[in-house]
């Protein structure tokens, strides 16, 4: 079985959701600490030809508190702010009438609680896109917060029968290969390798503006053709940047 642990992220580029279909398991991992700045509550659009973020404000937040401990902002406003940029934004795209009416929906999801917000959006979308990989709440699971960094890691792999890691590139620095074969477990980490596809604010493909939400690659390729943009990845080992592993995987 094929694990992956990442933090919840608010509309997630396609990169992360490659990490979620490239494994069997995935563990939302919300009971660490919430990172102001980062993508937990916040992401990117593509309007009028720049790169604009988009964010869902939280109620007194703080880096000392857990993602799954942190509040929505309770006043409405925003919500019907962002579905009105979304629908203003893409309302000529190819795939509006399809994907449209789910982001709103997910936008206005009644959760108050930040972690129950992204995680319903994570699992609607992931079936949206015909993902098949089962979801797990870490603050519902394993009570290890004693533990931290790879222990915890390799504590909730242990737990969930991982026979294989999945991490992003940038884990390379943070994961030793050995602790996890010790415990019989493959070392593997994700390399994205982005696939243009045509952007409504631009008619040349070498204007490609990678790494923005999900929904701008929706919006463009609907949920069917995303599949192709999922499959573009290679898993490396550890140590062996330029080494592939494998490809994308298939889908079920």
């Amino acid at each position: 079985m094929k694990l992956a642990i990442m933090q919840p992220y608010f509309f997630p580029y396609i990169g992360y959701w490659q990490l979620i279909h490239a494994v069997d398991r995935f563990v939302i991992y919300d009971d660490v600490a919430y990172i102001k700045g980062g993508w937990i509550n916040r992401n990117r659009l593509l309007i009028n030809g720049a790169s604009v973020f988009f964010t869902a404000p939280l109620h007194q937040s703080s880096s000392f508190m857990r993602i799954c401990d942190t509040a929505l902002q309770p006043d409405p406003l925003w919500r019907d702010k962002l579905v009105k940029t979304v629908e203003i934004t893409y309302h000529k795209a190819p795939f509006f009438d399809l994907v449209f009416p789910l982001v709103e929906r997910l936008i206005r999801h009644d959760a108050t609680m930040l972690s129950d917000y992204l995680a319903h959006q994570l699992q609607a979308l992931a079936r949206f896109m015909g993902i098949k990989t089962k979801f797990v709440l870490s603050s519902r699971c394993y009570e290890n917060s004693q533990l931290s960094g790879q222990a915890r890691v390799l504590d909730i792999c242990k737990r969930e029968g991982a026979a294989s890691y999945i991490n992003t590139q940038g884990g390379q620095t943070l994961y030793a290969d050995h602790a996890f074969r010790q415990e019989g477990m493959d070392l593997r980490f994700i390399v994205m390798q982005p696939l243009p596809y045509q952007q409504r604010s631009y008619h040349r493909a070498d204007n490609f503006v990678p790494y923005l939400s999900i929904i701008d690659a929706l919006m463009a390729v609907g949920p069917v053709a995303i599949r192709q943009h999922l499959d573009a990845f290679q898993l490396i080992s550890h140590g062996n940047p330029t080494m592939p592993v494998s490809a994308g995987a298939s889908y079920a």
